[in-house]
């Protein structure tokens, strides 16, 4: 919005300049020139009246004064008799015969000539003007004045170039004007675009009010303000149900695995396995109540502190090292050897890569290995971990995230733990993302922004 509004600053700008400067360029030429012609003329006629009476009485024409003038101006000066034969030149030989000369023959006519013409053997234009020297209405010869206009067209080609001057200079100063008060026509809509963002990714603290700007933008400032304090307390009170119900619903269910446990040791044996089913989906159910807990947990917001990414993979890959040893998968971590800070919510790292690993074990076939590495690439840092299970399609990569998604039915689980994995991931400023892994299988990254240590590290 910014660069139209410059734009169309700058355009109003050069049709202002245009509608002014051509204007005033094509008057100050044509009045050069009308200004030099006049004076011409008036010298013309100053040159007839000396030489009127020689040329009525038929006497012999003195050139000095023709000589002085042309000396002064450096104009040509020719008088002809009433035949157009030159009596004087002061550019070149007399006794020339100009009655073919267009402004000659209409001078001798007796009528004034005036104009311009190119002349190819100066390379130049000439300004004529041919006066007829008449008394009592007799035409006793001509007087012709031809005077390059080379010092007027320099003097209208610098006004030109002052023209362009002068419009360069208001072009780059209404430029930066410009630019200035397009960028303060725009800032509130820039905060609002940006407050905007922040609501997109879940961040719903209202900033500074929209206080400059039209009226309408102010009253969009507060209306969007008004919806985030009103979603941001709809969330919380959602979380805090999300929260409430699930710790509500742990005693109750725990109460119920007792009383069936005890029913499982005075029952029967086909009893006893109806029991044994019970257990199993109390069991289940108290998973989603944790993962729903969890859930709830990690959608709202946290500041997020800097850790060390190395440390923590290293610390679960040693905790989970003797479940990969019930399944036969090796755990391969790389990079772990240096620390790698990242900025994150408390807990998230370690969630992240407990759901990530305890999926990757479900999925790596006997003997398979599982590949952890960890790296930090300029302003982020990187947690990557590799199985060579089954893998996902492209359809089931854009699901897999998505809350109570199971690729496979028959698998136990809530279906929360990439859902849960993807919320804490978001909630520390990073992401979460799944690719095809070289063989087949997947891999999972994380990449979170990375951060100083701390001081005390």
């Amino acid at each position: 919005m910014t660069r139209r509004l410059l734009v169309s600053y700058l355009a109003v700008t050069v049709v202002v300049l245009l509608i002014l400067e051509i204007p005033l360029g094509l008057f100050y030429s044509q009045r050069e020139i009308e200004r030099l012609t006049a004076a011409v003329e008036r010298d013309a006629s100053v040159i007839a009246s000396i030489y009127e009476d020689d040329l009525e009485a038929g006497r012999t024409l003195d050139a000095q004064s023709a000589q002085i003038y042309t000396e002064r101006t450096g104009a040509r000066v020719v008088v002809v008799d009433a035949r157009g034969i030159s009596l004087i030149d002061t550019g070149e030989a007399t006794q020339r015969d100009f009655s073919t000369r267009p402004e000659i023959a209409t001078a001798l006519s007796g009528t004034r000539a005036v104009g311009r013409r190119p002349s190819a053997t100066l390379d130049t234009d000439l300004l004529y003007v041919a006066l007829p020297v008449a008394s009592g209405g007799i035409v006793h010869g001509a007087v012709r004045l031809t005077l390059d206009t080379d010092h007027v067209d320099a003097q209208v080609r610098r006004l030109w170039l002052g023209l362009a001057a002068v419009a360069v200079v208001v072009l780059l100063l209404m430029g930066l004007v410009g630019w200035l008060l397009a960028r303060s026509v725009t800032r509130p809509v820039r905060r609002l675009n940006e407050a905007a963002l922040r609501f997109s990714d879940g961040d719903l603290r209202v900033g500074e009010a929209v206080d400059d700007g039209p009226p309408e933008l102010q009253q969009l400032g507060r209306t969007m303000a008004t919806m985030a304090e009103r979603l941001a307390e709809m969330l919380d009170e959602q979380r805090a149900f999300v929260a409430d119900a699930s710790h509500q619903l742990r005693t109750p269910l725990t109460g119920l695995r007792l009383r069936l446990e005890n029913m499982q040791s005075r029952s029967t044996d086909v009893d006893g396995v109806e029991v044994e089913a019970a257990i199993d989906e109390i069991d289940r159910l108290s998973a989603l109540v944790a993962d729903l807990l969890q859930l709830a947990r990690a959608d709202r917001a946290a500041p997020s502190v800097a850790h060390d990414v190395a440390g923590i993979t290293t610390d679960r890959v040693d905790t989970w090292g003797a479940m990969a040893e019930t399944r036969e998968v090796s755990l391969v971590l790389h990079g772990a050897g240096r620390p790698a800070w990242a900025s994150a919510v408390p807990g998230a790292i370690e969630q992240i890569l407990d759901n990530v690993l305890d999926n990757a074990l479900a999925v790596s076939p006997p003997g398979g290995a599982i590949e952890i590495s960890v790296d930090r690439d300029g302003d982020e840092c990187r947690l990557v971990i590799v199985d060579h299970g089954p893998g996902l399609s492209d359809h089931d990569k854009e699901r897999a995230l998505r809350r109570f998604w199971r690729g496979d039915a028959s698998t136990p689980g809530t279906g929360l733990g990439l859902a849960i994995a993807d919320a804490l991931a978001r909630s520390s400023h990073g992401r979460l993302t799944f690719t095809d892994t070289d063989g087949g299988g997947l891999s999972v990254a994380l990449t979170l922004p990375s951060a100083p240590p701390p001081a005390s590290a």
